[in-house]
Formats: C-alpha cells, structure tokens, sequence
C-alpha cells in the first residue's frame, strides 16, 4: 500500500514545485495526518454500539480508535463532563497513506450515486473536511457485525500554504473532487 507514497515522491512532489515555483524543498505541500472521527450523539447513550463503533473505526483504519469523552458539562446536550462523546483516530505516515489508498481506490467508487467530493471543505490554511453518511462503502465491514449504520467526518490535514497549493495536492493524490470551480 505505499504506492500512493512512491507516487507522492515520483511525480507529484515535483509537478507541484513546478507548479507553485517553490525554490525551498521544505515548503512543498505533504500530507501531514488525516483524523477519521465519529461524533456519537445518540450511540453513546449505548456503551455497546459505541465499542462497536469503535471497533469499525478500528478496523478501516487499520489503527486503534479512541473513545473521546467530554470535556466540560453541557446542559442543553445533555452532557456530563467525561461522558462519551465520540470516537476518533488520526493516522500517519504509513497507516495514512494506506488509509487514503483504500479510500480513493476502493471505498469512494463504491458509494451509489458519487459524482465526487465537494471542493467546499477546504478551510483557508490548506486542510480539507469531508463526511461520509455510511461506514459500510469500506470492503472491511461486514454488514452482519455492525449494530448500527454511522457516517463519519474525514479531515486529511496538510503543509500547504493555502487552498489552491492543497486542493492541487489532493487532486494529484488522486482524490476525486465534482467538476467545476
């Protein structure tokens, strides 16, 4: 699975120094992490659906997710402080790359319907944010074992300086975003 990160190497690294005219090597947009979280809502009511949920986080991410909990009380959620909030896990260097592999490769062609992610994610500093409705596009998951079906927000976090240099870097990469803009 380190084919995306040959590729990385090979020809993207140097098509974006073209590109952007970057004379300092160290300011050549990477991937630096991408954090896969699940906010629980009603799950985490539920400590078994919650440990399932993040089970299959675990296991499409191919790294152990931790169960987030409150930091403070909330009343008007309902929230203690310590009570479980989510499940998150942020992957990096090799468990990244294979993550976002599997991601472009095999997951995001699986959804009914894609026409690609919104170019609207990215947040002014070169990180992009995307939700998935369901978990079960990822050929891991096997429908029997989940209790419940749950979306799940991905956020791929970069060097980039800016939007135009990340969103470049991910298109590269290989992420398919709509047509248009």
């Amino acid at each position: 699975m380190m084919r995306l990160k040959e590729k990385y190497n090979q020809s993207i690294k140097p098509a974006l120094v073209k590109e952007f005219d970057i004379k300092n090597p160290m300011l050549i947009p990477v991937i630096e992490k991408v954090v896969i979280s699940v906010g629980a809502g009603e799950l985490a009511k539920d400590q078994k659906v919650l440990q399932n949920v993040a089970d299959t986080i675990s296991l499409i991410a191919g790294q152990k997710a931790v169960i987030t909990k409150a930091k403070k009380s909330v009343a008007g959620f309902k929230v203690r402080e310590g009570f479980p909030v989510g499940v998150m896990v942020t992957l990096r260097k090799e468990n990244m790359y294979a993550f976002l592999d599997k991601l472009i490769s095999i997951a995001l062609p699986r959804v009914k319907d894609f026409r690609g992610l919104s170019r609207d994610g990215f947040d002014g500093r070169g990180n992009y944010n995307f939700g998935l409705d369901e978990q079960l596009m990822f050929p891991e998951v096997e429908y029997d074992k989940i209790l419940r079906t749950h979306g799940m927000n991905i956020s791929i976090v970069t060097t980039a300086q800016n939007d135009k240099q990340a969103q470049k870097l991910l298109e590269l990469i290989g992420v398919p975003f709509t047509k248009g803009k």
